[in-house]
């Protein structure tokens, strides 16, 4: 998969997204100060959140659009968190220039096909289907028809759920896609994080796989990147103290670039299927055990177990040897202390 500049690929660097969302308080100096902030922090990608209230909900108090599910948000109408929450369209273009003079890919997640337009007309290089998004085919269709690299967060998603938003893509010609393990829970509990569903997204449907992590602190996203993620996203804010409908979830600064510290490591641990051996390793081989002559023997006596050992360091003959060796005799004599070799065994 390619986005903007950059390849996503087994071997290719993680790619880490900051999820601006509604951490902004409607204020375009803080939106640009959180994308500094993010670029800083070691973010490679800012992703957005295209809607207004009135192209995502209605302007209804009726109880089905009372929020009570139990979040965070609890107590409010979805068109009024919306209102909170949502970026004004006319600050993306302006974000994005932003964005790409920091080096940062931008990208967002479109609600509605007037959504798609406006990113479309930007040239986004890809589009995010948001958790709550994954049951609406047509929109993903719409998505997909614009050829760009699709990302799916699973969230709410049964796994039928996901076979017809890929089935949806491949209809369009677009199989261009990565699947994100989410958890539509904020903040997501740890045990519900089910990490080991990654290789399983990766097995079922072929495709770039990452993580979309509500979770809080950095332990779930530096894990699953052993696990196979390649792509990380995670809500950025610049200061908790801010609020806004995001800010409990949402990491500060310096604990995202902990986390992409942490990532780095990882990724270089990871390293590649591979037996051989490095120098500095080769090295270390002579802390092994092999075979010495630990008793003066004179030529001609019998190799016993009180003469030869299977002892540290490791310059002598391996230690598969010493059944061989038991019961020959010395080709000459030999010190206590002698590395033992094939030239010292009488034939």
């Amino acid at each position: 998969m390619q986005i903007a500049n950059r390849t996503i690929s087994d071997q290719s660097p993680v790619l880490i997204v900051a999820e601006l969302s509604a951490n902004h308080q409607q204020k375009f100096d803080i939106a640009a100060k959180t994308l500094e902030a993010m670029k800083n922090a070691g973010a490679d990608a800012v992703k957005l959140q295209t809607y207004t209230p009135d192209t995502i909900t209605l302007n209804c108090d009726r109880a089905c659009f009372q929020i009570k599910q139990g979040t965070l948000w609890d107590g409010t109408t979805f068109h009024k968190l919306y209102q909170e929450a949502y970026t004004p369209w006319e600050w993306h273009p302006k974000l994005q220039e932003i964005a790409h003079s920091l080096g940062l890919i931008f990208f967002s997640s479109p609600f509605d096909p007037t959504a798609v337009d406006l990113l479309t007309q930007l040239n986004v290089p890809a589009y995010k289907v948001a958790s709550f998004e994954i049951t609406d085919i047509p929109l993903i269709e719409y998505m997909a028809s614009k050829q760009k690299p699709m990302i799916i967060s699973n969230g709410i998603a049964t796994l039928s759920d996901l076979e017809l938003a890929v089935a949806a893509c491949h209809r369009m010609g677009n199989h261009d896609i990565a699947i994100l393990k989410c958890t539509s829970s904020y903040p997501a509990p740890l045990e519900e994080a089910n990490l080991r569903t990654i290789p399983n997204l990766r097995e079922t449907f072929g495709t770039i796989v990452g993580l979309s992590d509500h979770t809080l602190g950095s332990s779930v996203s530096i894990a699953s990147v052993a696990l196979g993620a390649r792509i990380i996203e995670k809500h950025f804010i610049l200061d908790k103290s801010l609020g806004g409908p995001d800010a409990a979830f949402s990491m500060e600064p310096t604990e995202f670039k902990q986390m992409v510290d942490s990532i780095r490591m990882v990724e270089k641990a990871l390293g590649k299927v591979s037996y051989e051996l490095s120098p500095k390793v080769q090295k270390s081989r002579e802390f092994s055990r092999s075979l010495f002559v630990v008793q003066d023997m004179e030529q001609g006596q019998i190799f016993s177990r009180d003469n030869i050992r299977s002892i540290r360091p490791g310059f002598g003959l391996h230690p598969q040897y010493l059944p061989t060796i038991l019961g020959k005799r010395a080709a000459t004599a030999i010190a206590k202390g002698t590395p033992l070799a094939w030239t010292m065994v009488a034939p």
